[in-house]
């Protein structure tokens, strides 16, 4: 790791062009626009952040191509990238703490069945963790502190499994898939069937299976088909808190935020975002590239590409006109009221009351 690095490395390194600032000024450090100090650096990735950054106390910003730079503040230096989220992840190697280093070795505390089959020197199982029997884990994965992998759990090469993270028995995982701590896959499907005023429990006899590239989040769950299998496709990332039913199906290259909860059965094509809380119930088809913002409630199947809010989801102009309605409503019933005694007068001859 790096402690400094000059303006004309720092483009250099990000594939980016400088556009205002001296070539040897030297960068020390990283920080947000707000708390970046003249040692450090920072970038513009939102330009609901534009106001701040003609403000900043930073060194050296990672800019958008096209942005006008006119009103930047004299001392600020400006790097232009096509992508400053993307380029500044390339400082953060330079600058940020470095990344767990991959110890090959069983620690002496973890249990591990005597078939599990992995090369000792290839894997790193950390103190405490569980592996079950027929156990098959890829060369270059991490299992840490406390987690738990099933019986009969496939487990590819190059994954990270966090602290106290479990993968409950014969579920499939791909390679370079990240489980962080917490989360739960192939708990059984929510199924029940009511039996003379009692809740009777339906076997869950399906798997999870997970594919490449995948990430889920801290304390995120997803249920054990009742037959087959609970599919996330390749690329998908799920985030922190949500809850994935049953047979569900999602496909690559998904997004989908905290709090959600997608119903059992439901299938989700490829390039779907789903924003924080969004309610998707269950047996439904969502199509390929459609995004649901913030609390949306999905209610039926919805196979156009596009954006959708509101609850039920509906496209996003006209789901964001009946979010609006509400607050008219006290306008409206006052133009009721004032009609009405209008009425009332042409009722008595003219004559309000």
């Amino acid at each position: 790791m790096n402690s400094s690095i000059n303006l004309q490395k720092l483009a250099g390194l990000v594939g980016g062009e400088l556009a205002v600032g001296p070539c040897e000024a030297v960068i020390t450090g990283i920080n947000s626009i707000m708390d970046a100090g003249p040692g450090d650096a920072t970038f513009l990735g939102n330009v609901r952040y534009l106001p701040a950054l003609k403000t900043t106390r930073a060194g050296v910003a990672l800019v958008p191509e096209d942005l006008d730079v006119s009103e930047m503040p004299p001392e600020l230096a400006l790097i232009r990238v096509k992508n400053p989220t993307l380029a500044f992840s390339s400082v953060i190697r330079v600058f940020g703490p470095p990344s767990s280093e991959f110890v090959p070795g069983v620690h002496e505390t973890a249990s591990v069945a005597s078939d599990a089959a992995f090369d000792p020197q290839k894997v790193s199982i950390g103190p405490h963790a569980v592996i079950e029997e027929g156990v098959k884990i890829g060369d270059g994965t991490t299992i840490h502190a406390g987690a738990s992998i099933g019986r009969g759990v496939s487990l590819g090469m190059d994954c990270v499994i966090h602290s106290n993270a479990v993968i409950k028995e014969r579920c499939v995982v791909g390679n370079r898939v990240i489980l962080h701590s917490g989360s739960v896959i192939g708990s059984d499907g929510f199924g029940y069937e009511l039996v003379q005023g009692r809740h009777q429990k339906i076997d869950q006899v399906g798997i999870v299976q997970i594919d490449d590239d995948v990430e889920i989040g801290s304390c995120t769950t997803i249920d054990r088909a009742r037959f087959g299998r609970t599919w996330i496709g390749e690329g998908t990332k799920i985030d922190n808190l949500v809850q994935i039913g049953h047979n569900c199906i999602l496909g690559k290259h998904c997004i989908i935020v905290s709090q959600t909860g997608i119903s059992g059965s439901t299938r989700l094509g490829n390039y779907v975002t789903m924003g924080g809380q969004v309610g998707v119930a269950g047996h439904l088809e969502i199509g390929d590239q459609v995004m649901f913002l913030a609390k949306s409630g999905v209610t039926k199947s919805i196979h156009q590409p596009g954006a959708y809010t509101g609850f039920p989801a509906r496209p996003l102009m006209e789901g964001r006109k009946m979010l609006s309605l509400p607050a008219k409503i006290p306008d409206l019933l006052e133009r009721v009221r004032e009609l009405e005694k209008k009425i009332v007068a042409l009722e008595n001859g003219g004559h309000e009351e």
